[in-house]
């Protein structure tokens, strides 16, 4: 499976506060925002070189972003690997015995298709796969 860098997921608390630091105080631009109906989130991606940073901002209290700054607080919640057949990949993990959080990819922002590796089989860190469609 060959993999890249896509982006840096931060689950961000005050969105407002958040852009304070990266848009005002980094200088860095922020795209359009994209909301995923699907995880309950708004995401805010901010182009830094090859790959970029995505602010995301729940929706809804009972959203997966909103459990997660409920519980850790504000700051980094995944990475994210571009791969060409995430289909493939995911078979090849779980082949390996990786433990997954999606069998199977699911929508995700920018029309691609997204599924999670489980912490716990990635030492701790949240693991994004990303196919981009079209």
């Amino acid at each position: 499976m060959k993999a890249q860098i896509d982006h840096i997921g931060i689950a961000v608390g005050d969105l407002a506060e958040a852009l304070k630091f990266y848009r005002d105080a980094l200088g860095l631009e922020v795209e359009a925002p994209e909301e995923v109906a699907s995880q309950r989130v708004r995401a805010h991606f901010i182009p830094a070189g090859e790959a970029a940073l995505e602010l995301l901002e729940a929706t809804a209290d009972d959203s997966p972003i909103a459990k997660y700054v409920a519980k850790r607080g504000p700051g980094l919640h995944h990475i994210t690997l571009r791969v060409d057949d995430i289909a493939a990949a995911l078979a090849q993990l779980k082949a390996r015995g990786v433990r997954l959080i999606d069998e199977a990819p699911r929508p995700g922002a920018h029309g691609s298709l997204v599924a999670f590796i489980h912490p716990t089989s990635a030492h701790g860190v949240l693991v994004e796969l990303k196919q981009v469609v079209g």
